[in-house]
């Protein structure tokens, strides 16, 4: 067990902060030692990371964060489904665009889905924020479609999974799937750029072009 102070300096959150926390409901109370003092134990650090990684890496809102909490506290819900409130908080918050392009772009995500023989619920959120970047792909006259990217993100997923510890507690899934997914996926973005360099570089530097890579 551990005061307040030495809760802080582990987790490296400052006493206020932590404070701020358990009026929130968003860290659990302590246990009661005195009239003004509780103690607090590793499931208090464990929960802090938790929110220090939804809050700093996730970029989540308290209200967000709130419902990620509670998904997590509730030992009835299943981790598939704790872990899919965590995805879904994740992203962006999309409206549907009235329209026929919504509509296709809707079917082909649903095709998609199927071809893959994913298992999605019909209410997740990444149905319309997939929608909506097929729409504007069609927008700008760009290729729709996917294929080759769902199944790049299947073989991703099925390794990123293997990482998860789902043997431990359930901040620590919850932790590390908002971790990988934001983290990896911006070192895929990063790495898709540098990828997308050579081979221009490959294709064209022999043609007289200067290599992107070179300067001046």
């Amino acid at each position: 067990m551990m005061r307040i102070s030495e809760l802080s300096e582990r987790s490296g959150v400052a006493i206020a902060t932590i404070k701020y926390y358990l009026r929130e409901g968003l860290l659990h109370q302590g246990e009661q030692v005195a009239a003004t003092r509780a103690a607090y134990d590793d499931s208090h650090l464990r929960r802090l990371r938790l929110i220090r990684a939804l809050l700093e890496v996730g970029r989540l809102p308290v209200a967000a964060i709130k419902q990620v909490i509670e998904a997590v506290e509730d030992e009835s819900l299943p981790v598939h489904r704790m872990l899919g409130t965590a995805h879904h908080a994740l992203g962006p918050a999309v409206e549907p665009e009235p329209g026929d392009d919504w509509e296709a772009a809707g079917a082909q995500v649903d095709r998609l889905i199927g071809e893959q023989g994913w298992t999605i619920t019909p209410e997740a959120p990444t149905r319309d924020e997939l929608a909506q970047t097929i729409v504007r792909l069609r927008q700008l006259g760009l290729p729709t479609d996917l294929t080759r990217y769902a199944e790049a993100a299947r073989r991703l997923a099925e390794a990123e999974m293997d990482a998860i510890p789902f043997d431990g507690p359930r901040e620590s899934a919850v932790e590390a799937v908002v971790l990988g997914t934001v983290l990896y996926g911006r070192a895929l973005d990063t790495l898709r750029r540098l990828a997308h360099e050579s081979e221009s570089a490959r294709r064209l530097a022999g043609a007289g072009e200067d290599s992107p890579g070179e300067r001046p």
